[in-house]
């Protein structure tokens, strides 16, 4: 299946005020230099997008969330919370992400994905940073293919790294995976998603906190099977 990011690479931004976050990203990204690494807010970037780790009812209340929230308005998250009830019933499940118009020059759009179920939760022993780096990629796909070249930078910070207390360099490593995935892949239901990644991923606690891993995307779709 052909996609809007073989046409138009896109421009991606890791920034974060936790400078221990920025150095594990300059580590695990240290062979993917078209990513630019920043020690910053989110809110100084001027991109299409930013993506913002959120929880599963898309309330903004906590960490980059609420900073968003002040930056944009209390309408982004109405914005928000009326797309997971549109189309996830209410609750958006680790692994998914929305992606809204953010009323704002910069950034156009907002996408939220959870790292987690309900704020404040520790997924420290969790999958669920890879889970949500690569939702919120898969997010950027799907707009693209609705609007051919509207998302052509996007920023993130580290998922999982505050309030879920995903250490630093695991947190870095698991948005390796999730952004080596949009790459190779663009998978149309969340669900395979999901299923793709954990099942590849189900015994990486037990490997070193450096160990990337680089999943396999479904070889029906993948690109390189084109």
């Amino acid at each position: 299946m052909t996609t809007d990011r073989a046409q138009s690479p896109l421009r991606v931004v890791l920034t974060d005020l936790n400078a221990t976050v920025v150095e594990s990203w300059r580590a695990a990204f240290a062979d993917t230099p078209e990513i630019e690494i920043r020690h910053g807010s989110i809110l100084a970037e001027q991109v299409d997008a930013w993506v913002s780790p959120t929880n599963s009812k898309g309330r903004m209340d906590g960490g980059t969330d609420a900073a968003i929230k002040r930056h944009l308005g209390a309408g982004i998250q109405l914005k928000v919370q009326r797309q997971i009830r549109n189309h996830y019933a209410g609750t958006l499940p680790v692994g998914s992400a929305v992606c809204v118009p953010s009323g704002a020059v910069t950034p156009k759009f907002l996408i939220s994905t959870p790292t987690m179920q309900s704020s404040a939760q520790n997924v420290s022993e969790t999958l669920n940073v890879a889970l949500a780096c690569a939702a919120a990629f898969q997010a950027v796909h799907r707009q693209n293919r609705l609007a051919p070249g509207s998302i052509r930078s996007v920023a993130l910070v580290g998922m999982g790294a505050q309030t879920g207390r995903v250490p630093a360099r695991v947190c870095a490593n698991l948005m390796w995976t999730g952004y080596t995935l949009f790459n190779d892949h663009h998978f149309e239901d969340d669900d395979e998603l999901r299923a793709t990644i954990l099942a590849q991923l189900d015994d990486i606690e037990k490997a070193p906190a450096t160990t990337r891993v680089r999943i396999t995307a479904p070889a029906a779709r993948s690109r390189s099977g084109r």
